[in-house]
This record gives structure tokens, C-alpha cells and sequence, in this order.
């Protein structure tokens, strides 16, 4: 049996196991309303980002934010290396990222501008954590850099839009991880009721974050400063 089919088989057998029945971990992300954060999530159209306000991050627990100084928000997503990267992404390189293992990486996007300025045109869901799981969210994104020998993950590459740098990640993307599941699973650390298991769509990932935020904006999302990003 080849790597390829063999690859495609196991993934089958990890789909199927993870869509059991389980019952979540729900760690009650605001217990306290007094100490909670606020984040975002912001629609793309395909994918979707997560916007963080940089005065919440500890530069302990993810240093690479340091990059960022007296910004006002970051902006983080997470997708397959050459089509996050590629100004004029095709089929050959979505087909790539989809039917085999690729790598991956981190964009991340200091701005100032209120979130819905910023975006104008995507739909925001805001969501409320406590302390804890704020903290909990900000270590898995760290997780998810590659560090060099010297533990310190560097820009690779300008980003796409604004104030932005790409960092690799050292998290294989492959059809039953994409940047939408990667997503659910930053959500899912913080101690939140999402499953990652069946997410495939941007839109599957905001109806289950709709569940427990709060939607500030219910506008189309087919254009906009950032809406014409198309990451896997």
C-alpha cells in the first residue's frame, strides 16, 4: 500500500473514532464577569480569523506577539503554507493542501482601528472568557509556531494585508485539519462546547461559535479590507 492511500486510511479511522459520542470539558470560560476578555472572530468568507487585544497577552506565554508592540488588536490565523502565502492562489495548490500532508503557517495582524472598522463588511461574533481560559487560548495559538533551535519563532514573510507577518507553524495541514478546524480547536482549548470533528466550512465554525457569543455584525462578507483573503 502506498504512503498516500495509506495516509488517507488512517485519517478515516481518526475521523471516525473522534465522531464518537463524548461529553466536553466544559471549564466555564466567564466566571468571573468582572476579569472577563473579549475576543473576536471575523468571517472571511472562507476561513475566519481570531482578533485578541494586545494589552491581554502575556509576552511570556506567546512571545511572538511581541512583534507587535503598541498595537491595539491581533488579528491570528492559521492555514496550508503555500496557499495562505500565494498572492494568486490556484486549484493545483488548493488540491495540494487538501489530498496531502502539507505545512503550515501562522498570519498574524497588528491594527488599531475599532475591529468592525477594520473589517467592515464580515460578520463578528464577540466572545467572553475568563482569565484562565484567555490564557489557556493564547498558549495553544503559541503552540501552534515552529521554534527554531534558539526557541524563538521568526517572520518568514511580509503578510497579506496591514501591519502583518507570516511565522511557520509546526502543525501539518492535511484534509481533516484545516485552518477551520485548527480554529475550533483554539476555541475548544479555552474550555468552550465546539467540536472541531465535522467543521469543513467557515460557516460550520461560526454557527457553533454563534452558540456562545455574541453576533455584533450580521453582514455579507464578499469583499472588504480583508474579505478577499482565501485561506484553506
Amino acid at each position: 500500500m502506498n504512503r498516500k492511500i495509506s495516509f488517507i486510511l488512517t485519517l478515516i479511522i481518526i475521523l471516525t473514532l473522534e465522531a464518537c459520542p463524548t461529553s466536553f470539558n466544559e471549564l466555564h470560560p466567564v466566571n468571573n464577569i468582572d476579569s472577563a476578555k473579549t475576543i473576536f472572530l471575523v468571517n472571511h468568507g472562507w476561513h475566519a480569523g481570531i482578533v485578541l487585544k494586545r494589552t491581554d497577552i502575556l509576552d511570556l506565554l506567546w512571545p511572538e506577539s511581541k512583534g507587535f508592540p503598541n498595537t491595539r488588536y491581533l488579528e491570528v490565523g492559521w492555514g496550508d503554507k503555500d496557499y495562505y502565502q500565494s498572492p494568486n492562489p490556484h486549484l493545483g495548490i488548493a488540491i495540494k493542501a487538501v489530498l496531502w500532508p502539507t505545512s503550515s503557517v501562522l498570519h498574524i495582524v497588528g491594527f488599531d482601528e475599532a475591529v468592525t472598522s477594520y473589517f467592515p463588511l464580515s460578520e463578528i461574533i464577540e466572545v467572553r472568557l475568563s482569565s484562565d481560559s484567555f490564557e489557556r487560548m493564547i498558549l495553544y495559538i503559541a503552540a501552534s509556531h515552529y521554534l527554531e533551535p534558539d526557541s524563538i519563532s521568526k517572520p518568514i514573510a511580509k503578510g497579506l494585508y496591514g501591519n502583518s507577518q507570516f511565522y511557520l507553524s509546526g502543525e501539518t495541514y492535511h484534509l481533516f485539519k484545516t485552518c477551520n478546524v485548527w480554529t475550533a480547536e483554539v476555541f475548544q482549548a479555552a474550555g468552550y462546547p465546539i467540536s472541531p470533528t465535522f467543521i469543513i466550512t467557515v460557516e460550520g465554525l461560526m454557527s457553533q461559535v454563534r452558540s456562545f457569543g455574541t453576533v455584533i455584525r450580521k453582514d455579507g462578507v464578499s469583499s472588504g479590507k480583508a474579505n478577499n483573503i482565501m485561506e484553506k
